[in-house]
C-alpha cells in the first residue's frame, strides 16, 4: 500500500516537470470560443475606430442583436476546427499618416509618412479571442519587429 502511494507521487512529480516545459495546444477536444468569450471581447473593443474594408466598426458588433455573438462564436469554432482562414480576414487597406507637424513649409517625401493597416473587425475579434484563450501558450521575443 505504501509503495503505491510513493509511485503515485513520483508519477505526479514527473508529470509536473514535463508539464512545465510543454508548449503545445491544450488537449481539449473542442475549441472553447464560446459566446461568453466573444461577448466579453466585443464589450472591451475600442470604439471610435476607422471602418474596415466592409464598412464595419466595433460599434456595429456592440449594438447588434445578441444572436450575432452566438453566430460569431460558431464561426470561430469552425475556423479553428477546419484550420481555414476566411479570405475576408486577409483583406485590409493602408492609410498613410503624415509624421511632420508642419507640412506647409517642406516638400513631403515617402519617409515623412507612417502607415497603419485597417484590418477587418471580425479578424481583430478572432485575434483577441485567440489571445485571451491561448496567450499563456505563446511566447514572443524581446525585439518587437526586429528593432
Amino acid at each position: 500500500m505504501f509503495t503505491g502511494s510513493l509511485q503515485k507521487t513520483t508519477l505526479e512529480s514527473e508529470y509536473s516537470k514535463l508539464r512545465a516545459n510543454y508548449a503545445g495546444f491544450p488537449t481539449v477536444d473542442e475549441p472553447v470560443f464560446d459566446t461568453e468569450l466573444v461577448s466579453k471581447i466585443i464589450s472591451n473593443l475600442k470604439l471610435g475606430k476607422a471602418t474596415d474594408i466592409d464598412g464595419l466598426t466595433g460599434e456595429h458588433l456592440l449594438h447588434s442583436h445578441p444572436i450575432l455573438q452566438v453566430i460569431i462564436s460558431r464561426l470561430f469554432k469552425l475556423i479553428l476546427s477546419t484550420q481555414y482562414i476566411p479570405c475576408g480576414f486577409k483583406h485590409s487597406y493602408i492609410v498613410p499618416l503624415p509624421k511632420l507637424k508642419d507640412t506647409r513649409t517642406k516638400a513631403m517625401t515617402c519617409d515623412d509618412f507612417r502607415v497603419i493597416a485597417i484590418t477587418p473587425i471580425l479578424c481583430k475579434l478572432f485575434e483577441y479571442c485567440f489571445l485571451d484563450k491561448y496567450q499563456s501558450l505563446l511566447t514572443t521575443g524581446d525585439n518587437q519587429f526586429a528593432f
